[in-house]
């Protein structure tokens, strides 16, 4: 019998979805996934030859657990210029991103605490409150506000159980972008109750509209915020698991305390390439978000020719999560388009309770990918009965 407290975690949407358009595939069935999480882009050249470098010098052993020095001085570089967070390199934990928030979650929540976090949001969110023994308390986000999550919206779920505000920003599944407005108006809240923030913000730079704000950069923010970032996403580095954490002192040292009793220390070796992609040429990036930028533009003029979804313009990430018209939960209408266009797309469902009736694409794929894969899904979705 496994651990009660697996019991109230589902296995991840997302995941699952991936492992069987991997099975169909290895069948030989022509399947275009929607369904990625990832940039379908290579490792840019010079930071994968950094770490063939390191590897070649046999640095290949174990680093301090906070990560090494070079890494966490050029993380606390960037955090400063770029996000206007007032943290030096102390205040970094090199961990892979997802390892962050399920570090914060252990840390910060005790049994019976509730998190405030927008619906849809990523998967990992709930499933690292339940274990942490938290409550999840979802935000419903709106299609008219352009899917934000609001400091209107939050102030209405802050209770005297509330610990903590979870925000990811650009958003998955949506590609919503929090304002600076907005996020003064979280940040004041969280201030007036005393509340932790967690912040997400992964996709920073695959930006297209409006500006990139970390909330630790605003005043009285840093103390009780944990901005989580990393390699994955802007540079092509899933598989690389790279990133890290800013925290303030007393996080911090939490933080490392659970670092050291599970993943140790990131790949020495990966952390050496993570110094290349922060310091070295950032081209590879302007270039895969121009890219990302043109497919929103071809997946908003395919979602056009069909009637029966309405979505949003996203202004980040790479993802649209289109509202559809059908009596049909999105597993069944996952399935379907599976099964009939051998398309693959996301359950909306699988991103927090009030998300049925929704579907998350994901224009990480070729253009042509993209017109196919649109066209084979208005195809099926015209044979179905509203």
């Amino acid at each position: 019998m496994s651990a009660r407290r697996l019991s109230r975690v589902p296995e991840s949407g997302t995941v699952k979805i991936a492992n069987t358009v991997s099975k169909l595939k290895s069948e030989g069935v022509d399947i275009i996934s929607f369904s990625t999480g990832e940039p379908d882009f290579s490792t840019p050249d010079n930071i994968t030859k950094a770490c063939v470098d390191s590897l070649n010098k046999h640095f290949t052993h174990y680093t301090p657990s906070v990560g090494i020095p070079e890494l966490r001085k050029a993380v606390a570089e960037k955090s400063r210029n770029e996000n206007n967070i007032p943290c030096e390199a102390s205040n970094i934990l090199i961990t892979p991103a997802k390892q962050a928030i399920f570090m914060t979650a252990l840390s910060l929540i005790d049994e019976g605490d509730e998190v405030i976090l927008p619906d849809p949001s990523w998967v990992t969110y709930d499933a690292c409150i339940r274990l942490a023994g938290g409550i999840p308390k979802y935000v419903k986000v709106k299609p008219e506000n352009e899917y934000r999550i609001t400091p209107e919206e939050v102030a209405e779920l802050v209770s005297p159980a509330t610990k903590m505000i979870f925000l990811n920003t650009p958003a998955n599944p949506t590609g919503a972008v929090a304002t600076e407005e907005d996020l003064k108006g979280i940040a004041d809240i969280a201030i007036d109750h005393d509340l932790y923030v967690m912040s997400d913000e992964v996709y920073e730079k695959i930006l297209f509209e409006g500006k990139h704000v970390s909330i630790a950069s605003l005043p009285g923010m840093f103390e009780r915020t944990i901005t989580i970032n990393g390699m994955s996403k802007v540079y092509a580095m899933t598989g690389w698991r790279i990133g890290w954490a800013v925290a303030p002192p007393d996080i911090f040292k939490i933080l490392n305390i659970l670092q050291t009793h599970s993943v140790t220390c990131c790949t020495s070796f990966a952390q050496q390439a993570g110094v290349e992609a922060l310091s070295g040429p950032q081209d590879s990036v302007k270039n895969m978000v121009d890219e990302f930028r043109v497919r929103r533009e071809i997946v908003m003029e395919e979602l056009a020719k069909i009637p029966t979804l309405h979505t949003p313009k996203p202004k980040g990430a790479f993802y649209v999560f289109p509202e559809y018209d059908y009596k049909m939960n999105s597993v069944d209408l996952t399935e379907y388009l599976l099964t009939t266009a051998h398309v693959a797309v996301t359950p909306g469902s699988a991103f927090g309770p009030g998300s049925d009736g929704h579907i998350r694409i994901s224009y990480a794929c070729s253009r042509d990918d993209i017109r196919e894969g649109l066209r084979r899904i208005g195809e099926a979705l015209s044979k179905l009965d509203r």
